[in-house]
């Protein structure tokens, strides 16, 4: 208990102090996060809405891969990416492995099958006829389409918050293709499994806690924008 009160000590005098290697970090870890859950929003929800409205040979069959990418392991995206960037590999002359885009890159892999499969997931349980009432009543197949995305848009949020929170806590890929590098590439969750080899546990729980309040803040303003739209106004 001592060592979890501790934590939650320097947490506090960590941000309220102003302690610039932990804002560094912290930001970076919200910079790279957030750029990898757009990107995987930009690419994940039109191929979900895709396969959810268009039939198909193997439609199920990407509908499986998509769902069992929600189960991705990190560390093998992080593999998977370190060969693709490595001097050698593919991508190797453009020098990104070990840098913030490398991670970027590493984390849009892991969150767009999440995004795909949620999305997929929450436009098959809105009504088949929606569209064609929908282009019925004059709407063009774009507006139609929007239409459809704001009936299913709590499912879109929770699609978003889930590929969020998949890629703000990971580790293993951000470790190998990012190197942990101090000024540079170090994220929350690399710092605390540094802090931890090196038996500081109480910054280790620090980190962790701070990485805590970043997913629910993110998480409480997609909730409230969401909520917002949904609760009719009195």
């Amino acid at each position: 208990m001592d060592v979890l009160l501790d934590g939650f000590v320097q947490a506090v005098q960590l941000l309220l102090g102003g302690d610039a290697a932990t804002w560094a970090i912290t930001g970076l870890t919200l910079r790279i996060s957030l750029t990898a859950t757009v990107i995987a929003a930009i690419v994940g929800v039109p191929l979900g809405a895709a396969v959810a409205l268009t039939s198909f040979r193997g439609r199920r069959v990407v509908l499986a891969a998509a769902n069992t990418g929600m189960g991705l392991p990190p560390v093998v995206v992080g593999l998977f990416v370190t060969v693709l960037l490595w001097r050698s590999g593919p991508l190797g002359a453009f020098g990104l492995l070990y840098t913030p885009t490398a991670m970027i890159i590493a984390q849009a892999v892991i969150a767009t099958p999440i995004v795909v499969a949620l999305v997929a997931a929450a436009v098959q349980q809105v009504d088949p006829d929606f569209l064609v009432q929908m282009q019925g009543l004059g709407a063009t197949r774009g507006r139609a389409l929007a239409a459809l995305f704001g009936e299913a848009r709590l499912p879109l949020l929770a699609a978003a918050m889930a590929a969020f929170g998949a890629v703000v806590s990971e580790v293993g890929a951000a470790q190998m293709v990012g190197g942990n590098l101090a000024g540079e590439t170090r994220v929350l969750t690399t710092a605390a499994v540094l802090a931890t080899s090196r038996g500081e546990f109480a910054l280790a729980i620090a980190f962790g806690l701070i990485l805590l309040m970043i997913a629910f803040a993110v998480n409480l303003v997609l909730t409230l924008v969401g909520q917002r739209q949904a609760v009719p106004s009195r």
